[in-house]
């Protein structure tokens, strides 16, 4: 091979990134499992199980098996094309279609705001009642908006180490859910005959659509590992670290959902835990055993805090990034001059995120989190089917095509009225790529009076 052939290789592989390459497998693995617990899992358990009934578990067997198929093709693109750019790099390579790619990196973008929307509601709800119940909830989620705006401006980082120290205490929550399960089971406690009744009432048509309704929701708890492939430029060996990393990620948490949804229904009567914004604390008050309900209640409003967090910093960043490749108005990409931080773009997502706060509650947000990450889904795994005509030098994991295709379907499936959405989800979603396909024409008639076009 050819010096001229060995650089194009090694920037095929990414060896030629700028960045620090500080992530071994292990800290990958950690950060994978980080990424994905979170708001999903404390806050949805109720609002899954208020849509299917007492068999909770199904949706999240259901929504792992769906997070599997499109993680097999995250993981041929990113050990394909190891650059920090995810599914908008991908959905370029695969269409060349630029405005295609913005609408999938805006989409992408908004559902991390939603997802932090629906842990600012998270945060206000039962978890924070344990402690206080003085101020409205609607104004308590829009201040815990407005206090992570404030961290991102003084410049807050999440180092990867961080990341692993509190992703074991989001862990320790879930732990002592299944701790007081096991009790559980062991003393006898619990009604195993809830594990098998369905809310739908009847069979066919309408069961299909309760089920499906609640996987689309329950999908929300699973999304995270998509992030990953923004850290291929700082990983160590990405073509060779991610396919376990990512793998393992999900199916560690995979297993801890589907567990933690089969001690909540066993415990607690679905009813109870639908009318809760915080179920996994009618869980730990109902189990066996003494394990204060303050400090669980402290766990999930870290659980849920960190979450809200990440997403609003990946979402400026991304805004951010967007203005900086003059797709969005360059006005979004400034930045506060000692703080080096991009304030434009912290203060638009912000106000988006205040606005979603005051559009819904959990459900409908952490709905709306899923409905456009399954839309983004989609585009990537017939974007892996598209790329096949793309060869690189190296080698790479590849997934049997079978897998792309049936993550492409049941994507579409579950973000389609089959899935029994409200309304007012895809209102949200549609406004949400209004505003985007609003700034990328303004910012196209800016760019052509200034004659940059």
């Amino acid at each position: 091979m050819s010096t001229t052939d060995r650089d194009a290789a090694a920037a095929e592989r990414g060896d030629d990134t700028p960045l620090r390459r500080a992530i071994g497998p292990k800290l990958l693995i950690l950060f994978v499992i980080g990424d994905i617990l979170g708001t999903g899992i404390y806050a949805t358990t109720g609002q899954v199980a208020g849509k299917v009934g007492g068999a909770l578990w199904l949706p999240f067997v259901i929504g792992f098996v769906v997070a599997i198929l499109t993680a097999a093709s995250y993981v041929e693109l990113v050990g394909k094309y190891p650059k920090a750019a995810g599914a908008a790099l991908y959905t370029q390579k695969a269409f060349q279609v630029p405005f295609l790619t913005f609408i999938v990196a805006f989409m992408v973008m908004c559902s991390g705001l939603s997802s932090a929307s629906a842990a600012a509601r998270a945060f206000s709800g039962d978890y924070l009642s344990e402690f206080t119940d003085f101020l409205p909830p609607t104004l308590v989620a829009i201040l815990f908006i407005l206090a992570l705006a404030g961290l991102n401006l003084r410049g807050v980082s999440e180092s990867v180490k961080t990341n692993v120290v509190l992703t074991v205490v989001e862990l320790t929550g879930l732990l002592v859910i299944l701790t007081i399960g096991a009790w559980a089971v062991l003393t006898g406690d619990g009604e195993p005959s809830r594990l098998g009744e369905f809310q739908a009432d009847g069979t066919g048509y309408t069961l299909l659509t309760s089920v499906l309704g609640a996987t689309a929701l329950g999908f929300f708890a699973f999304v995270g590992f998509e992030d990953s492939v923004n850290m291929a430029e700082e990983t160590k060996d990405p073509v060779r670290t991610f396919p376990r990393a990512i793998f393992t990620g999900v199916a560690v948490t995979g297993t801890i959902y589907v567990l933690v949804a089969l001690v909540s229904s066993l415990l607690v009567d679905y009813r109870v835990l639908e009318d809760s914004s915080g179920p996994l604390l009618e869980v730990v008050k109902a189990g066996g055993i003494d394990f204060p309900p303050k400090l669980f209640a402290l766990i999930a409003l870290f659980a849920v805090t960190n979450s809200a967090l990440i997403n609003i910093m990946m979402a400026s960043r991304l805004c951010y990034g967007m203005a900086n490749e003059r797709i969005l108005p360059r006005a979004l990409g400034r930045v506060l001059p000692r703080r080096r931080t991009p304030v434009v773009g912290i203060v638009f997502v912000s106000l988006l995120a205040i606005g979603l706060v005051s559009t819904g509650e959990i459900e409908g947000l952490g709905d709306t989190t899923a409905f456009l990450l399954l839309c983004v889904f989609a585009v990537v795994n017939i974007a892996v089917l598209v790329l096949r005509r793309d060869r690189v030098e190296h080698r790479h994991f590849r997934t049997p095509t079978a897998l792309p295709v049936l993550g492409a379907i049941t994507a579409l499936i579950l973000a389609s009225p089959l899935s029994d959405r409200p309304a007012e989800v895809y209102i949200r979603a549609g406004v949400l790529v209004a505003i985007g396909i609003g700034l990328w024409v303004l910012n196209k008639a800016v760019l052509k009076v200034r004659g940059e076009a």
